[in-house]
């Protein structure tokens, strides 16, 4: 997502080095003029008799039964330097096994299967085996703390889960008592024999590598429910965004426009795979183009990465501006020597990408970064920067074909109504586009609050200019953004109240240079407690424990009273300003919106 700054910066030139072959999306205008939904379903196979769209099947069996099962699908480089290539008549025989092992449990069509652990290869079978069962699959990122995994394992009913014997000793396994619908445990690992005694729990290599390698796919409607992703609001427990196998539709057709992925591509997205991203753009997306993926185990290190980028000739690269902004912390020194010549196209996700990161990818890899824009609940990205367009540094891009986008406003009717150039907005798209989340679970009614009419209203402020480009502006809500990551302020603030010394918290997000904003809290303390440096160090190491360190806050500042609302709300957004010294005029104004 791209910031609101007005263009000060200046246009990079499609063809200043933006790709080095002809893109796939060669005429942008003429082809979203001519584009249908149809036109993505002609590139896939569909199931054999016409028994409906499955994701496994065209992101793995398709490619098998068209004679390409022996073109590399998956890459995976280990923490320690080890290397396993994969076909993609591997990836289908690794996935039918899984497919089996789930029916060998008693587990199928609509079951809750999650998946908790790192890039690891087994990840990637039991998705798209999962999928292949029709069950519904859940990615949670593996640095989530025990109570963000129990709530989400809770809300999205996880009948079973696959994990490490790491993860599951230090995070699952104090938690089977409050799930006693998770029937089973999957390990992939050595196991030790204590953890193996627990009832449900199996390890990978029992279970999974006995199971026959061939596996046929039941019947699978286009709206049959394919993936459960959580995403956070600004009160409340976590939304569960809701999808299906027809997204894969939106899947293929961005996978070709926005990241211009041709068959013989090298493609890396570091995504990690408990995230959105991870599976629709470093699994799904890249599989269904049929090209070779990165899977990179370890976590950011620049040099390992500029390596990886080397080494392997990666030629389509997918990031985030956390990283690109680590990497400019740098400067261009470490990339001195490396040929990166196989590298013709990058992209970015997740967050607002500044401006000085997309020039600084021209002058450190002569090519600039193309930033997107989607949601989790829009399932693929609906705006882009793509080869074939000039690049507006700030700027999300163009719609794609098949997405119908404007900037709206609430009239006088009480309905949202589009708004011309260069005015502030909501981002809303016309519906409906085949990736779209069908609800949010056991919520119809903030499902409904999402649509005006036809329109989705994505909650983003933005605007587009005169040539259709669109800038993002700001979110019209308090979820705070940090390194990519979704975080909501309430599930914050209730860790840190389960704390006997905390009487009320308010969490916000500051404004940082490398990950976009970093969550601070505020903290009020219960009578008989003191505020200090020893109460501080505890309060955020359990906020860690409960939470996670990606998600628990990096400082705490301890006030005798918060600012609320007469109904007795803390007031975020006040305390932000504050924080950042708005002027008193904006104080009001926030202070009367939160009332609202």
């Amino acid at each position: 997502m791209s910031t609101a700054d007005p263009p000060r910066w200046p246009s990079i030139a499609k063809d200043a080095g933006a790709f080095k072959r002809s893109p796939n999306l060669a005429d942008p205008a003429a082809t979203r003029e001519g584009f249908r939904w149809s036109d993505a379903r002609g590139w896939l196979d569909g199931l054999p008799g016409g028994a409906g769209l499955n994701i496994a099947h065209e992101a793995v069996d398709r490619h098998q039964r068209q004679g390409r099962g022996t073109r590399t699908a998956l890459r995976w480089i280990g923490k320690s330097g080890q290397r396993r290539d994969f076909s993609y008549a591997d990836l289908s025989a690794a996935t039918s096994r899984f497919a089996n092992a789930l029916a060998s449990l008693g587990l199928g069509a609509g079951d809750g299967v999650f998946l908790l652990m790192g890039r690891l290869p087994e990840l990637y079978a039991a998705m798209l085996g999962a999928l292949k069962a029709r069950s519904v699959v859940t990615p949670l990122f593996s640095a989530f703390g025990p109570e963000p995994i129990a709530t989400r394992c809770e809300m999205g009913d996880a009948r079973l889960i696959v994990t490490t014997p790491e993860l599951y000793q230090r995070k699952l396994r104090a938690l089977r008592e409050r799930l006693p619908r998770l029937s089973h445990v999957v390990l992939v690992g050595e196991a030790p024999a204590a953890l193996l005694e627990d009832t449900g729990v199996h390890s990978w290599a029992s279970l999974v590598d006995s199971q026959p390698d061939t596996w046929t796919i039941p019947p699978t409607p286009p709206e049959s429910p394919s993936l459960l992703h959580f995403t956070s609001g600004t009160t409340g427990r976590p939304k569960g965004a809701q999808h299906v196998h027809e997204a894969v539709l939106a899947h293929a057709m961005t996978g070709r426009y926005a990241l211009d992925l041709h068959d013989d591509d090298v493609y890396w997205c570091t995504a990690d795979p408990g995230w959105v991203t991870g599976t629709s753009y470093g699994i799904i997306a890249p599989l269904v183009c049929g090209v070779t993926s990165i899977v990179v185990e370890a976590e950011f290190d620049a040099a390992t990465w500029y390596e990886v980028l080397e080494r392997e000739r990666v030629s389509v690269w997918y990031t985030a501006p956390t990283a690109i902004r680590m990497m400019m912390r740098l400067g261009t020194a470490p990339l001195a020597g490396r040929d990166l010549s196989a590298l013709r196209f990058m992209a970015s996700v997740g967050e607002p990408l500044n401006p000085e990161a997309v020039v600084w990818g021209q002058q450190a890899f002569g090519l600039p970064f193309h930033d997107n824009w989607w949601q989790t609940e829009t399932g693929g990205i609906m705006i882009a920067n793509v080869p074939a367009l000039d690049i507006k540094p700030g700027s999300m891009g163009q719609p794609l074909p098949g997405v119908t986008a404007a900037i709206v406003q609430r009239g006088a009717d009480g309905h949202m109504h589009p708004v011309g150039p260069g005015i502030d907005g909501e981002l809303a798209l016309k519906t409906p586009w085949p990736s779209m989340m069908r609800g949010y679970l056991n919520e119809q009614a903030r499902y409904d609050k999402c649509f005006d009419g036809a329109w989705y209203l994505s909650g983003d402020l933005a605007r587009r200019d005169e040539d259709g480009y669109y800038w993002f502006v700001g979110r019209a809500d308090d979820v705070i953004k940090s390194a990519g990551h979704l975080i909501a302020p309430f599930e914050v603030e209730s860790a840190l109240i389960e704390h006997p010394a905390v009487a009320e918290a308010g969490v916000i997000g500051i404004p940082d240079d490398t990950v976009g904003e970093v969550v601070k809290a505020f903290v009020a303390l219960k009578p008989g407690f003191e505020p200090g440096e020893a109460l501080m160090r505890e309060l955020l190491g359990h906020a860690r424990k409960r939470l996670g360190a990606a998600v628990a806050p990096k400082s705490i500042e301890f006030r005798a009273n918060l600012p609320k609302t007469r109904s007795g709300k803390i007031m975020r957004r006040l305390l932000k300003a504050r924080e950042l010294g708005l002027p008193e005029g904006d104080l009001s104004t926030l202070e009367s919106d939160e009332k609202k």
